[in-house]
């Protein structure tokens, strides 16, 4: 992994940064390199609530700002940018905002990379969109100042299309933190990953590969 100046992650909801990059992030910071993280919403409309509820919707978003900071301090994320744009609705949001938003905390930081969705390969309308909006922001700067852009993708079939992943970490050193900041997000964790940490502990193909390799593609602009 490439020693860092500064990492921008800019993805829509609490959740995103662990189960799409929370080993790459943990590997930066043990590295020394400070890392951002931009998160536009907090997943106020996410659908699990809990079998029996433990949340209503007014509460969740409560909830999950919790478990993003919980996340945050497992990861060692000492700058947590909370953008308070509505759950489901990036898409519709005015783009140039979204930019703006995004260029401004670029200048303040002066990344040298960047972490985000690939647009149209990340399944959810609010991953595309704002994969899209960072995309767009980072062709507004010269090619010889725009820090790299890492993305994520996992829309079936996506390698047909863009290839095969040209970035893949092994994040097994980081494996634990990976499985604490997965774990912080509750709420939304609960079905997906019960027994996660033993099944790993048993060699479980499945949850090791999950768990040890993160993937990215680089954009090419």
């Amino acid at each position: 992994m490439e020693k860092e100046q500064h990492v921008l992650i800019v993805l829509p909801h609490p959740d995103d940064e662990a189960f799409g990059a929370s080993g790459t992030i943990a590997a930066h910071v043990a590295n020394g390199t400070p890392v951002t993280y931009a998160c536009l919403t907090l997943g106020e409309m996410g659908r699990n609530l809990g079998d029996p509820p433990f949340a209503t919707r007014e509460s969740l978003p409560l909830i999950r700002k919790k478990e993003l900071q919980n996340a945050a301090n497992v990861l060692g994320i000492k700058d947590l940018r909370m953008l308070g744009y509505r759950d489901k609705t990036v898409e519709f949001e005015d783009e140039e905002k979204l930019i703006q938003d995004f260029m401004s905390i670029i200048d303040e930081i002066h990344p040298t990379l960047v972490i985000s969705f690939y647009p149209g390969y990340a399944v959810h309308p609010d991953h595309d969109a704002t994969g899209a909006a960072v995309v767009k922001t980072l062709e507004r700067i010269p090619e010889n100042k725009r820090p790299k852009l890492h993305c994520i993708a996992f829309s079936h079939g996506c390698e047909e299309e863009i290839g095969q992943a040209d970035i893949v970490y092994d994040v097994s050193k980081v494996a634990e933190t990976k499985m604490d900041a997965i774990l912080s997000h509750a709420s939304q964790a609960q079905l997906m990953v019960a027994n996660m940490k033993e099944r790993y502990k048993q060699g479980d193909i499945e949850v090791l590969t999950r768990i040890n390799t993160e993937r990215f593609w680089t954009y090419k602009f």
